[in-house]
């Protein structure tokens, strides 16, 4: 096998059932479908050995997404993880699944860690009643403190919490308690994300509760102040972590690094090439139970856009982009110098969108 040291590559698995469809999900998701959890898994386990037959490299990352990942049989999902290869047998391998809390007991992440998992995402959202009810959410705070004490106590190596702000009904105060209660777990990682409007859902079609442009301004720069004086630093716009425990699998995305997606609707990439699967659980077993190609559709991008695409992604991070592709000094208070590169203060990452429009 080849080393850590090697380039990186991932390898994303989506499971898409769910208990619940919340409103603001555009995710290829189902809470209709659970009997097909079983053929489903297989079916993703074959893919992913004839992925590996036709020389797909060894991972040095392992993202398992929904969906909730959660809800289905653990030891059934962990035997679709031992069918991927990794780099040096597994070793320094970060290998994350995305839990909810009311699904997180001692024998599931057991069974988790003995199948090499060792970073879980909890999906937390909000710590108020109220707003987890207007986003769907059946989780109470006191499940959150129980799934933290429990991936503690188990011996994680890591752990991200999720969290949504902007929700209908959502005061700042509302807010500053959720992140205060975040803060107040000690987590080594928290990804806090703007709820944004996605065509073809609920909420998109209910107007009145879509979310205000400068409540979510007013909700950023309260969640990066008290999650920076907590000694969580700022890596990617809408993710914090502790030295160390910056999430390896995102980074991976945003360097345009290869990764292989399996499942239903799970992406790809591949050099510029990118493909993406059938959408449906349904058509997909179908489609690996024939042999046949699960791709959907795909694209390759020119070198140009390529290059775009690389400079926004940087400029999203915390190392920011080179200082010939910007013209920072027309930016004051948005961007500021470090050594050679430009990097967005936190009134230009709320403004990173626009900005992004000046790379040349």
């Amino acid at each position: 096998m080849s080393s850590l040291a090697s380039a990186p590559f991932g390898v994303y698995v989506h499971i898409p059932f769910c208990r619940s469809k919340c409103d603001y999900c555009a995710f290829a998701t189902w809470t209709d479908r659970h009997h097909l959890s079983a053929p489903y898994l297989d079916a993703v386990t074959a893919e992913i050995r004839r992925a590996v037959d036709a020389g797909m490299p060894a991972a040095t990352s392992i993202f398992v997404g929904g969906g909730t990942p959660s809800m289905v049989d653990p030891a059934h999902l962990m035997s679709v993880l031992a069918a991927i290869p990794t780099v040096d047998g597994g070793a320094g391998v970060e290998v994350t699944i995305e839990s909810n809390p009311d699904d997180i007991t001692p024998a599931l992440l057991d069974t988790y860690l003995a199948g090499s998992v060792n970073r879980i995402s909890l999906g937390v959202q909000s710590a108020v009643p109220h707003v987890l009810a207007s986003l769907g959410r059946t989780h109470t705070r006191t499940n959150v403190d129980r799934s933290v004490a429990a991936i503690r106590d188990a011996g994680f190596a890591s752990f991200n919490i999720d969290l949504i702000y902007g929700a209908a009904g959502e005061s700042l105060d509302d807010w500053a308690e959720t992140v205060r209660t975040v803060v107040a777990l000690e987590p080594p990682h928290v990804s806090a994300y703007a709820l944004t409007i996605e065509a073809g859902t609920p909420l998109a079609a209910d107007t009145a509760r879509h979310p205000d442009d400068d409540d979510q301004a007013d909700k950023y720069e309260l969640v990066d102040e008290l999650f920076s004086a907590a000694g969580l630093r700022n890596y990617e716009i809408s993710n914090w972590a502790a030295p160390g425990h910056e999430c390896r699998h995102n980074l991976l995305y945003w360097r345009q690094h290869d990764y292989r997606g399996f499942g239903c609707a799970a992406h790809s990439h591949d050099a510029g090439r990118r493909w993406w699967n059938v959408r449906t659980p349904d058509r997909y077993i179908e489609l690996v139970e024939q042999g046949s190609s699960t791709e959907a559709a795909g694209e390759t991008l020119d070198a140009a856009t390529r290059r775009f695409e690389r400079l926004e992604l940087q400029l999203r991070m915390r190392d920011g982009v080179p200082l010939d592709v910007l013209d920072g000094d027309l930016l004051p208070g948005l961007v500021e110098r470090h050594h050679d590169r430009w990097t967005l203060t936190r009134s230009g990452r709320l403004m990173a969108n626009e900005i992004s429009l000046r790379l040349k």
